[in-house]
């Protein structure tokens, strides 16, 4: 039998030392960062981010609900949403919660995302970008009346949105329409809609 040469032996070394480091830090370090969800990790977005989060949940039905700790009909809708994810998100909804307050509100949003128990993620809008043209990005439609929140098919494309405070049971019909569809192919002409 052949033995390895010395170099072979010390590939292999440096090969298992990198492994256990590694393998020790990586715990650690995912320990220490917060959830998404989480009040305390609100990460920043834009339109750019925004879609590369959508297209995170490609294959998913996908419920955005847009909030604002000024914004009275979001504390109501929000609290909705938050029980909905819980009911449907075990039947495959994803929810993503997305805060358009000001920085100097970052302590009330965080408080009301504790206060929520929401246990989904929730993203702030990054300060100082063009919010006309981020609406206009997420919804042509929108025109920052709040609350927003959009329902997203397993393909990725926008199936309905409702633009200001709905009702539980128009939000159940949303969700079960983007539960059930495939493709925008299958909406047929309703398309989407502003609900009642």
């Amino acid at each position: 039998m052949r033995m390895p040469s010395r170099k072979w032996l010390w590939i292999a070394e440096l090969g298992l030392i990198v492994a256990a480091t590694y393998g020790a830090i990586r715990p650690h370090t995912a320990a220490k960062a917060a959830p998404i969800g989480q009040p305390d990790n609100m990460q920043l977005l834009d339109l750019r981010g925004y879609r590369e989060m959508l297209a995170g949940y490609q294959g998913k039905p996908l419920l955005v609900t847009f909030w604002a700790t000024w914004c009275a009909p979001c504390h109501e809708e929000y609290a909705i949403v938050v029980d909905l994810a819980k009911e449907y998100g075990p039947q495959g909804l994803a929810v993503v919660g997305i805060s358009l307050d000001e920085d100097q509100d970052l302590p009330l949003a965080r408080k009301f995302l504790a206060d929520a128990h929401a246990d989904f993620p929730n993203f702030r809008l990054r300060p100082g970008i063009d919010v006309d043209a981020f609406y206009q990005g997420v919804n042509p439609d929108w025109r920052g009346t709040m609350p927003q929140t959009d329902f997203y098919a397993r393909d990725g494309h926008l199936a309905r949105y409702f633009v200001g405070q709905k009702s539980r049971d128009v939000f159940v019909q949303a969700i079960r329409l983007i539960m059930i569809t495939t493709t925008s192919e299958n909406l047929g002409k309703e398309g989407p809609s502003t609900g009642n």
